[in-house]
């Protein structure tokens, strides 16, 4: 058994791996297409196995899926297990990630900016289920008619097929961790106005 062989099949294992991850986060062929560049046939041949990997391919992907790329080829696992968060920012939120690539669930903490109490919570709807826990500062977690205001402490779960949003409760910040399915984390950070 040669290293070429040992690399060989770890390559021959990405095309299965590629479509589960695909399928966990509920993404069809165009939408991952529209979201990495990649054309649809090469994504569709990726996943079959009738195409090989390129390094350029995997690292487009793996931005997707927010994953590493010894995730995606299945390498042993002998790096450092520490997550090392690289925070971005949307709608004013510092969103920092806490998971790589959990296909089921995807972890954030976030700092809500202040919120003047006057202003109402904006809110979205999409496919998903939500979790957030606050840890300092208090939140209003709108809810469809309803709002709450959640203190440090204080954690809510919610469908996130319910209209909803999270503000800070006062001109103070606030910080939150969120759990959230595939789809909703598709739909809070990569674009939603929620």
């Amino acid at each position: 058994m040669t290293d070429a062989d040992d690399l060989g099949r770890m390559l021959d294992g990405v095309a299965p791996r590629l479509r589960a991850l695909r399928t966990r986060r509920g993404l069809t062929l165009g939408e991952l297409s529209e979201q990495t560049g990649i054309s649809v046939s090469t994504l569709s041949r990726l996943e079959s196995g009738g195409r090989r990997p390129t390094l350029d391919l995997l690292i487009r992907l793996a931005a997707v899926y927010r994953a590493s790329l010894d995730d995606l080829v299945g390498a042993p696992q002998i790096a450092d297990p520490r997550i090392h968060p690289k925070p971005f920012y949307r709608d004013g939120k510092a969103i920092i990630p806490l998971t790589r690539s959990n296909p089921d669930v995807v972890a954030f903490k976030m700092v809500l900016p202040g919120h003047s109490p006057d202003e109402p919570v904006a809110q979205s709807v999409h496919d998903g289920y939500d979790w957030v826990y606050v840890l300092s500062g208090r939140i209003r977690l709108a809810l469809g008619e309803d709002e709450l205001v959640l203190e440090r402490g204080e954690a809510a779960e919610f469908d996130t097929r319910t209209p909803h949003g999270m503000a800070s409760a006062s001109l103070e910040p606030a910080e939150i961790l969120n759990l959230l399915s595939p789809q909703g984390e598709r739909a809070h950070v990569r674009g939603a106005g929620g």
